[in-house]
């Protein structure tokens, strides 16, 4: 678990670099903006539970001082922009899945997982003023191996200066090794969780829809709220762990807020 948190940390720092020898150069004067908040989230025990709980989650972001705050849906991957022409945003995204652990719910005896980091790429894409699509695509590292896509499309609408409403679909897509370590049971997982033994192969993991409502008290301080519905589909929802024990309708609530500051450019 350390070591995963270790390379997570190293992956932020790497892409800051990277990011910022990526900008445009320009005076020493120069200053980036740093987002950081945290958010409370009700969420399930596991993927696929019919079960909820409470987890604190942290926040951060960093931006060119004096551009705009960039969009963020509630399950987007976090990353930074590397190319962005104003309409078309393309950069490293990187998502840490969080372990599961026996001790988390009793369904879980014998079938607890290790963390794991999803790191790859993403894609923005503003089709109007009001209406951004992206796709991620990344690959695990510790608790699987596989290949995940999340698909989404959200739009944006200011409604007043302060107060933005966004909200649309997603889907996700997962590889064999993705899917195989959440919602398989191998024999002797089967002999100590009581369930049968099943393999899970991948393709459509989930289709959903988001919803997300943001208010912005000062140039410094926000505060937003959403709720996700997550649909797991194929093999995940077929898996004896969510048709016995769970559910495969998974909703996310949360709320968060946030403080942005300018800090001077070290480069």
């Amino acid at each position: 678990m350390r070591g995963v948190r270790a390379a997570a940390a190293l992956i932020v720092l790497a892409m800051s670099g990277i990011a910022a020898h990526a900008a445009e150069p320009g005076p020493i004067g120069d200053q980036w903006t740093v987002t950081l908040g945290v958010e409370a989230g009700v969420l399930p025990t596991y993927e696929g539970s019919d079960r909820y709980m409470l987890r604190p989650f942290p926040l951060f972001d960093v931006r060119k001082a004096g551009t705009p705050p960039t969009f963020h849906a509630p399950r987007d991957g976090f990353g930074f922009g590397l190319y962005d022409n104003g309409r078309l945003r393309i950069g490293p995204a990187v998502k840490v899945r969080l372990p599961r652990r026996e001790s988390d719910d009793p369904d879980l005896r014998g079938l607890g997982v290790d963390w794991a980091l999803e790191v790859g790429a993403f894609a923005d894409y503003w089709l109007t003023p009001w209406l951004r699509t992206r796709a991620e695509l990344r690959q695990g590292f510790g608790g699987h191996h596989g290949l995940v896509s999340d698909l989404s499309a959200d739009f944006v609408v200011p409604v007043t200066p302060q107060l933005t409403l966004s909200g649309g679909p997603r889907l996700s897509l997962a590889s064999d090794d993705a899917e195989d370590p959440y919602f398989s049971v191998t024999p002797s997982q089967a002999v100590a969780s009581g369930l049968p033994v099943y393999t899970a192969k991948g393709g459509l993991h989930s289709w959903g829809l988001g919803a997300q409502a943001r208010y912005t008290w000062s140039p410094q301080w926000t505060a937003y709220t959403y709720v996700e519905y997550q649909r797991l589909s194929g093999d995940a929802a077929n898996s004896p762990l969510v048709t016995q024990r769970g559910s495969p309708n998974q909703i996310q609530v949360g709320t968060g807020i946030s403080y942005s500051f300018d800090v001077p450019a070290l480069w």
